[in-house]
């Protein structure tokens, strides 16, 4: 595959998460794709989602780093997990309107058991850095997933079965 080449990673519709699901009115409709070693996504932001005037919001900024990884995570490993802690450097601000581009990548590939080291940086179209990220997540299996309503358990181990071949 070469670094160009885009894969697009389908999401399930009808989904309620605030960063990637189709059905969440209010949501950042985040789509996603595979570009080499890494998962990627591409998003303008507009007005709502400001802090200071004409500047992104640094909590939506968090979500959508938060979210690229967890996407990486799930197209590399198919597994499920959860965000255990994570870490956001803002280097310069976000503004509104501008197109941005997320990627994701694994830093630790499950060395250290059920955890996993993930990254993501978000740049403008001209390739400056805003923002970057690192994250810890647990993996989860099937067993750890009672609390998670039958049908979201069923949606995701289908989502997971559904994604392209590496």
């Amino acid at each position: 595959m070469t670094a160009e080449e885009r894969i697009e990673i389908p999401k399930p519709a009808g989904y309620n998460c605030f960063a990637c699901g189709t059905a969440n009115p209010i949501g950042l409709h985040l789509d996603f794709f595979r570009s080499g070693d890494y998962v990627c996504s591409e998003i303008t932001l507009d007005r709502y989602h400001g802090g200071w005037e004409n500047i992104v919001h640094g909590g939506i900024i968090s979500t959508i780093l938060d979210e690229v990884m967890s996407w990486t995570i799930l197209y590399f490993k198919r597994v499920f997990f959860l965000t255990r802690k994570m870490e956001v450097k803002y280097i310069r601000p976000v503004l509104v309107g501008t197109p941005l581009k997320i990627k994701g990548s694994l830093v630790e590939n499950g060395a250290s058991g059920n955890r996993m080291k993930v990254k993501a940086e978000m740049r403008d179209n001209a390739g400056n850095l805003l923002a970057v990220s690192s994250g810890e997540f647990v993996l989860i299996g099937k067993e750890e997933l009672s609390p998670v309503l039958e049908g979201s358990k069923k949606e995701i181990f289908t989502l997971i079965e559904s994604l392209p071949t590496l």
